[in-house]
């Protein structure tokens, strides 16, 4: 008897393992992914209003969360199946290298510099670098004006490291670990401008219209793509194929007036995504 009750436990070990989760190796593609765990963890900012923000009551809300939430969703993920991890500037890399993230979708422009390391998705948004000031400082027109200013962007962007390079070699450079920061010190006096694409400042000033403003005069242009772990061709087409739909469908340009459209910002037109 006792060899039956033995093989019975051993049979019952095999049929569990057999219906339980999908192995999943960290090298197997975005959609393998998706598909044999229905669950995805998608890095985003969580201090971007307008793009993507955690709010005081819990929620997960901007154009970046419409945009990761339609791509998982096209890729069999449900909205529950999305665990959200903040990313920021000095981290996007080392998270999807690392495993940290399957996705991330963080005003993440495309670079050769970036594209050594991992691969991108898109375009699926276009803007370009611009400065975020106090409403009455009317003497800031555009970055030539920060000589002998201090200006503000965050550790491990480039925006600003730019405008000292190429306008204005006498500019103070200050940096915080995330944007909302920059504008805090703005807002108190601290420093004189705040600089990086334009379509973030955007949601800072749908915030404070009354004390905030852009200066409206983009120098630089800023693809954004939705990162993914290198040489993943499958995932790539597969999340370029959702940004094509959710631009077609209209859903796109409905979240972004919902979300940047407040702002006064200019809407761009829609990107194209080209065959890769």
């Amino acid at each position: 008897m006792r060899w039956r009750t033995l093989l019975g436990s051993a049979l019952l070990l095999v049929t569990a393992s057999a219906c339980g989760p999908a192995h999943v190796s960290p090298t197997d593609s975005l959609v393998t992914r998706a598909s044999a765990t229905d669950h995805l963890t998608i890095g985003i900012r969580f201090d971007a209003p307008g793009l993507s923000e955690h709010t005081v009551d819990g929620r997960f809300a901007g154009f970046d969360v419409d945009v990761a939430t339609f791509v998982a969703s096209e890729l069999g993920v449900p909205a529950k199946g999305i665990t959200w991890r903040e990313t920021t500037s000095a981290t996007r890399e080392t998270d999807l290298t690392s495993g940290a993230v399957d996705l991330v979708v963080a005003s993440y422009s495309i670079t050769d510099k970036r594209k050594q390391v991992v691969s991108f998705a898109g375009p699926y948004f276009t803007t370009g670098q611009d400065l975020l000031v106090r409403r009455t400082s009317a003497d800031i027109a555009g970055p030539e004006a920060l000589n002998g200013r201090r200006l503000c962007s965050v550790t491990g962007s480039t925006p600003a490291q730019q405008v000292k390079d190429k306008f204005a070699q006498a500019v103070q450079l200050v940096e915080y670990p995330r944007y909302s920061d920059c504008v805090t010190a703005l807002l108190a006096g601290q420093i004189d401008a705040v600089t990086t694409d334009a379509v973030i400042l955007a949601g800072y000033v749908a915030r404070d219209p009354e004390l905030l403003k852009i200066v409206g005069k983009p120098f630089s242009k800023e693809n954004y793509g939705i990162g993914l772990r290198k040489d993943d061709t499958q995932g790539v087409a597969a999340v370029d194929d959702a940004i094509r739909k959710m631009i077609s469908s209209g859903e796109w340009l409905r979240s972004l007036n919902a979300n940047i459209g407040p702002s006064g910002y200019q809407l761009p037109p829609p990107p194209e995504v080209p065959s890769k």
